[in-house]
C-alpha cells in the first residue's frame, strides 16, 4: 500500500508542474460561470449585437435556475469531456513510449498499482474540477435567477459525474493498450458521441447506457424528480467501470 501511495504522490506531483490542477479546474469553472451569466445578460446581449430598428423590443424569457443548471452540464458534456480526454489521452501511453514506464517498473511496483494510482489522480483531479464549476454555476444562478437546493446541485453533479468516471475509466484502458495518445482520444470522444446520440434516439432500447445518468441529472435540475431510468444505467456504469479497470490494471506492460 505505501508504494501505492507513492506512485499517486508522483502523479499529483507531474499534474502540478504541468499545471494540470490548475488549468483544468479553470476551464470547469469558466464554462459553469459563463451559462447563468449568459442568460441572465441574453437580451442585453441580442440588443446590443443585433441591428434592429429603433425601439424594437426584444423579449426572451428567463431560463429557470434548474434549466441553468441542466444547460451547464450540456456544456460540461461537450467541451468539458473533451478537455478531460485531451488531458488524460497519455496517461499510460506517452510513459509507455518515453520509456518511463518500464523505468518505473523495473521498480518492485506491480502494473497493477502503477494503473490504479494514475486512475485515482485522474478521477479525483476530475472530479474537483466538475465541481468547483457546477459550485460556481450554482452560486450564480441562484445570485442572478432563481434560488436552487444546493443537495438537488450536488446529487445532480455526482449522477453526471458517474458518466464522467466511466469515460476516464476507458480512456485509461485505452491509454493501457494503445501507443497512440490521438487513437486513445479520438476513440474515448466516438465512444461519448455514439453512446449520447444513441440513447437519445433509441432511448427505450438504451435504458442501460451510462449516458442516461446525464439525462437523469439533467432532469433532477430541471424538474426536481427524476423522470427517467436510473438504476439500471448506474448498475451497468459501475459494472463496465469496475470491468475496464480491472482490464487495464490486469495486462502486462
Amino acid at each position: 500500500m505505501k508504494k501505492w501511495f507513492v506512485l499517486h504522490r508522483k502523479e499529483w506531483l507531474e499534474m502540478t508542474r504541468n499545471y494540470k490542477v490548475i488549468w483544468i479546474p479553470l476551464v470547469f469553472v469558466l464554462f459553469g460561470l459563463m451559462q447563468p451569466i449568459t442568460s441572465y445578460y441574453m437580451p442585453e446581449i441580442l440588443k446590443n449585437a443585433s441591428n434592429l430598428p429603433e425601439g424594437s423590443i426584444i423579449q426572451i424569457p428567463t431560463p429557470s435556475s434548474g434549466e441553468v443548471l441542466a444547460q451547464t452540464l450540456g456544456q460540461f458534456n461537450q467541451i468539458g469531456v473533451l478537455v478531460l480526454v485531451l488531458a488524460f489521452m497519455g496517461i499510460v501511453s506517452s510513459e509507455r513510449k518515453s520509456g518511463m514506464l518500464k523505468a518505473i517498473l523495473v521498480k518492485p511496483v506491480s502494473f497493477s498499482s502503477y494503473i490504479t494510482a494514475k486512475w485515482m489522480s485522474a478521477v479525483l483531479l476530475s472530479f474537483g474540477a466538475i465541481f468547483l464549476g457546477m459550485i460556481a454555476s450554482w452560486y450564480y444562478t441562484v445570485l442572478l435567477i432563481d434560488d436552487f437546493p444546493f443537495l438537488d446541485m450536488v446529487q445532480g453533479t455526482l449522477l453526471y459525474f458517474m458518466w464522467i468516471l466511466f469515460l476516464l475509466t476507458f480512456t485509461v484502458f485505452l491509454s493501457s493498450l494503445l501507443k497512440s495518445s490521438g487513437f486513445v482520444a479520438a476513440f474515448t470522444l466516438l465512444l461519448s458521441i455514439l453512446l449520447t446520440l444513441v440513447t437519445s434516439l433509441l432511448e427505450k432500447w438504451m435504458e442501460w447506457s451510462p449516458a442516461q445518468l446525464t439525462n437523469a441529472a439533467a432532469s433532477l435540475f430541471m424538474t426536481g424528480d427524476i423522470d427517467g431510468p436510473l438504476l439500471l444505467p448506474l448498475i451497468t456504469t459501475v459494472i463496465l467501470t469496475a470491468l475496464l479497470l480491472y482490464l487495464a490494471a490486469s495486462r502486462k506492460s
